[in-house]
């Protein structure tokens, strides 16, 4: 079992920058592709973000690229989004979610993830 945590949301004003963090317990994230998801009020979860298990592959949602950047460190157990440029559509609540896919593997479905955080709120103001 791998324990999520996510931190680091709040309220922000359009154009600032958000640094959340996603802390792993239980086990190494290590094995782990780890990804990023949003959910918005009435709406379904969607796809931010994924980084592989080696942390040298990536693949981002086109509405946050450019803005955003995932890292992990697999030693602290910890993955990272970087918010830059901030938009009031950005507005959700986080995920971070860790699956069991392959090196060759960048997912973006829900349904493909087998662990979740509780998530942390996002408000971006105008």
């Amino acid at each position: 079992q791998v324990q999520l945590v996510e931190s680091g949301g709040g309220l922000v004003q359009a154009g600032g920058s958000l640094k959340l963090s996603c802390a792993a317990s239980g086990r190494t994230i290590s094995p782990y592709a780890m990804g990023w998801f949003r959910q918005a009020p009435g709406k379904e979860r969607e796809f931010v973000v994924v980084i592989n298990y080696t942390g040298l592959s990536t693949y981002y949602t086109d509405s946050v690229k450019g803005r955003f950047t995932i890292s992990r460190d697999n030693a602290k157990n910890t993955v990272y989004l970087q918010m830059n440029s901030l938009k009031p559509e950005d507005t959700a609540v986080y995920y971070c979610a860790a699956g069991a896919h392959g090196s060759g593997s960048l997912r973006t479905r829900p349904g493909e993830y087998d662990y979740w955080g509780q998530g942390t709120q996002v408000t971006v103001s105008e």
